[in-house]
């Protein structure tokens, strides 16, 4: 198989098709994943082809799910568990962080869980409450997971790929806004790591690190800031937990500054993590404070006002002027 050009939710679904057939252990599972095909059709044509057995139509009830996808795991299965949207993972929460997280702990090692929990994440579609929101934060504190989030569509083949194979349990952060953008997708390639950040612009006078769908809107900013004579380096941290900080660190060093930049609120976010082990590892390289861009601390908005709450070119901008003032 050649590279071609794929949207982001394609890829998703090559990614979904390529497990399913090459380990007749891997399920699909979700509310309409199946005969739907997802409602951002993520999985379409999954359960014609593999059957209902593995490719399966939930109830309407995420801790249903995630207990299921648990129990899958411990008979020899290596269930992928859609949540519908990022609001509705919380009735799940507790499966989540109290059984799925601990169970190899718990069991001394001797249990592996491998569970995928994709779950579309971010705002931009225009939706009503509880269908944009950012809880990441709420599971990078949470030791037994890991995280991760792909900004393009080789990164979402690849990453989905990998998650699937691992042993331990995966959350995949699917950027709902970006399902539409194509690029580029090798089956026949050499991914990444999974849990390594990657510059994926260079630049001299600052670092911007972002994830999911503001990698975009930091190469934007980028593009803007050339054409003022700033050079800015883009690092897309792609995993959550673990965060590779030696990726941004060595980025750090050379520029002297540094953004971040996500959806999510900034009080309390991934931000403030990678603001504070990039101070302490960097603290004599740095020109200026570490910046954090981002959601306000508030409920997600209605749908008219999602642009002035997200983080756009110009706030992220902002951002950079102050950090380059100094």
């Amino acid at each position: 198989m050649t590279a071609e050009k794929l949207s982001f939710s394609r890829a998703l679904n090559a990614a979904l098709r390529s497990s399913l057939e090459s380990d007749p252990k891997t399920l699909v599972m979700g509310e309409d994943v199946g005969k739907l095909g997802g409602v951002f059709r993520i999985t379409d044509g999954l359960q014609k082809d593999f059957g209902e057995e593995r490719v399966i139509d939930t109830p309407l009830a995420e801790s249903g799910i995630i207990g299921t996808a648990i129990g899958l795991a411990l008979r020899g299965y290596r269930p992928v568990a859609e949540i519908q949207f990022d609001g509705f993972v919380f009735p799940a929460y507790d499966q989540i962080v109290t059984q799925l997280a601990k169970m190899h702990a718990r069991a001394l090692g001797k249990i592996k869980l491998p569970v995928v929990i994709r779950i579309p994440y971010g705002g931009g579609i225009g939706a009503v409450e509880h269908h944009s929101e950012s809880p990441e934060a709420l599971f990078t504190h949470v030791a037994g997971l890991k995280l991760v989030t792909p900004s393009n569509p080789s990164d979402g083949y690849w990453m989905l790929r990998q998650a699937i194979e691992c042993d331990d349990p995966v959350i995949f952060l699917e950027p709902k806004g970006r399902y539409w953008e194509k690029g580029e997708v090798d089956p026949e390639g050499i991914p990444d790591a999974l849990h390594t950040a990657r510059v994926v612009r260079p630049g001299t006078d600052l670092t911007v690190v972002a994830y999911g769908p503001t990698v975009r809107t930091a190469l934007q900013a980028a593009k803007a800031a050339e054409e003022e004579g700033r050079s800015l380096e883009v690092v897309d941290l792609r995993s959550l937990s673990p965060i590779d900080f030696d990726t941004v660190q060595r980025s750090v060093e050379r520029t002297g500054r540094l953004v971040v930049v996500h959806e999510a609120p900034v009080f309390q976010g991934v931000g403030a993590e990678v603001a504070a082990r990039i101070t302490e590892r960097c603290f004599y390289h740095l020109e200026a404070p570490v910046l954090r861009v981002g959601g306000f601390h508030a409920p997600y908005p209605p749908a008219r006002l999602e642009d002035e709450y997200l983080p756009g070119l110009d706030r992220l901008l902002d951002g950079v002027d102050r950090a380059l003032a100094y």
